[in-house]
């Protein structure tokens, strides 16, 4: 058996043999330029980042357009370090999932090494890191959850008031330390760089920008910071904080995906579960569709990024296309089928796409009641991509990916999945929000799913959401089978505008959902009748 570390790759015959593309440059001397000359700083160190991002650096590099990697910092899980990075010399098996069963697999090496930003010695080498004039960019997928400095009812989190009091050597938030690497960038020699968040969530740079301004300027009033390194920061020809849109599914790593790598030949790939519930392997699954638009501020210079299939463009094109993403086309589809699926007992999204009433559902909530809001991006068709969607990516059979996954933080995701649209039904001369059917229903699937019964009425379990403490308890005194125990215990959550975008009240359609919900309380199967007669 052949196991995944720089010393195995010697033996190009053996993985050949498995089926495995290798990379064909100095690996050795990659890492070697990126210490001495970093470019590239990317924050979260998962399946994304690994699957997607470092696979666009490894195409430059093996075309000779770029000669450093990637240094891969990790802010909230330093397991994904300790166990995965360090003991496979920061390489990753990368297979992706064709829709006919086939799959690609090479070997990623584009990442040099790992951080784990907590503790002394990872601080004091991301500070020399950003200190270099040679690093370009900072980008983050940190999913949506890791720029939020306030909890749902606007508080400081605990961590990010404990950064704003113990100052930029303390930092533990991820936007703490950002910033607090801003100011060794800035008391290096304030250096230009692009600040890039490549999360997963609408106007992501907005986001970035919004949290770093945010700790700074508490520093700054506690007497940590000069005036001079916030001057710094709103400069956007010194920092700039792009926006960016990015599409590609990399579920949970497979059992179904190791077995077939142990065939292969390929051994050590076993799946780690860390103790922040993080799932990760040496290799990552991951489909074939990928789509990444940046908009094109890099005050330090950029790496030629289109050269690898990125689309370079101006901030209003990347707005269109994450909104086109965002709340129409993919994630308010993936949202409705994660709950939905939970409920009714599907493992895989693919088989939920075998479902007529759920294929309906998404079709409905993406063509009929999305897609009246979305403004053409330009440079990718909104129905092609929601075609491809629905028709190919969706359900494929050979991606693993699961609905417990996807449900995973959706109190964090229901305002811009769902919200947005609601918003652009309310400000619009043309279309009425009561028209919105399927959408209404959504939300209440999420919450009929927050109870953590299944249709079968068996108990469900629900997965991570930082808000769960706080809506949970709102369905108190509610009982499936029992629908009169249902006295307008969601009203407070659905005129809550922090986490829907809208107050649901004020605009309208909190009857509705209110009402789809009580339909679910019926009994076993009042869920599946509820979604037939919506989808009818």
């Amino acid at each position: 058996m052949i196991e995944l570390n720089r010393e195995s790759l010697k033996d190009r015959a053996a993985w050949e043999v498995a089926g495995v593309a290798l990379p064909s440059f100095d690996i050795e001397g990659m890492v070697r330029a990126t210490r001495e000359s970093p470019e590239w700083v990317h924050f979260g160190a998962g399946n994304i980042f690994r699957g997607y991002i470092a696979s666009l650096r490894q195409r430059l590099i093996e075309r000779g357009l770029a000669s450093s990697g990637i240094v891969a910092v990790e802010t909230f899980d330093e397991e994904i370090i300790e166990k995965i990075y360090k003991p496979h010399d920061s390489l990753t098996l990368l297979v992706s999932l064709m829709p006919d069963g086939q799959t690609r697999k090479q070997v990623v090496a584009s990442i040099a090494y790992g951080v784990a930003a907590s503790g002394a010695e990872g601080m004091a080498e991301l500070k020399r890191l950003f200190a270099k004039p040679s690093l370009q960019i900072a980008s983050f997928t940190i999913t949506e959850k890791g720029y939020a400095l306030n909890d749902i009812n606007g508080e400081p989190l605990p961590i990010f008031a404990s950064d704003a009091k113990l100052g930029p050597d303390s930092a533990r938030h991820a936007m703490s330390i950002a910033a607090a690497l801003l100011l060794e960038r800035y008391r290096a020699g304030a250096y230009p760089i692009a600040m890039v968040s490549m999360d997963n969530c609408s106007r992501n740079g907005e986001k970035l920008q919004c949290a770093v301004w945010k700790a700074a300027d508490v520093w700054r009033d506690n007497g940590f910071v000069e005036d001079g390194f916030i001057k710094y920061i709103h400069d956007g020809s010194k920092v700039s904080f792009p926006w960016s849109m990015i599409d590609k599914i990399t579920p949970r790593p497979d059992e179904q995906v190791r077995s077939a790598l142990a065939k292969a030949g390929i051994g050590g790939m076993d799946v780690v579960v860390t103790g922040k519930s993080t799932y990760i392997a040496p290799f990552v699954n991951a489909e074939s569709p990928q789509y990444l638009v940046i908009e094109d501020q890099f005050p330090n210079g950029r790496p030629p990024l289109e050269q690898a299939g990125v689309y370079m463009a101006d901030r209003d094109t990347v707005n269109r296309t994450e909104t086109m993403k965002v709340t129409t086309c993919l994630n308010p589809l993936h949202t409705a089928l994660a709950v939905l699926g939970c409920l009714l007992g599907y493992t895989r999204i693919s088989d939920e796409m075998g479902d007529p009433d759920l294929k309906r559902l998404v079709e409905r909530i993406g063509y009929h009641e999305g897609m009246p809001v979305v403004v053409d991006p330009g440079i990718i068709s909104p129905r092609e991509f929601i075609k491809e969607v629905i028709e190919e990516r969706f359900p494929n059979p050979f991606m693993p990916d699961t609905p417990q996954r996807i449900a995973t933080d959706t109190s964090q995701k229901i305002l811009i999945r769902f919200g947005e649209t609601v918003k652009r039904y309310i400000a619009s001369d043309t279309l009425d929000v009561s028209s919105l059917r399927c959408i209404p229903f959504a939300l209440a699937a999420w919450a009929r799913y927050l109870m953590g019964v299944g249709d079968d009425g068996r108990p469900m379990a629900i997965s991570p959401d930082p808000m769960l403490g706080m809506l949970q308890p709102m369905l108190d005194g509610v009982e499936l089978g029992d629908p009169s125990s249902y006295s307008g215990q969601l009203r407070p959550m659905l005129a809550n505008a922090n986490i829907f975008g809208a107050d649901l009240v004020q605009a309208g359609l909190a009857d509705r959902v209110e009402g789809y919900f009580v339909e679910t309380l019926r009994g076993p199967g009042a869920v599946r009748a509820a979604l037939a007669r919506v989808v009818a």
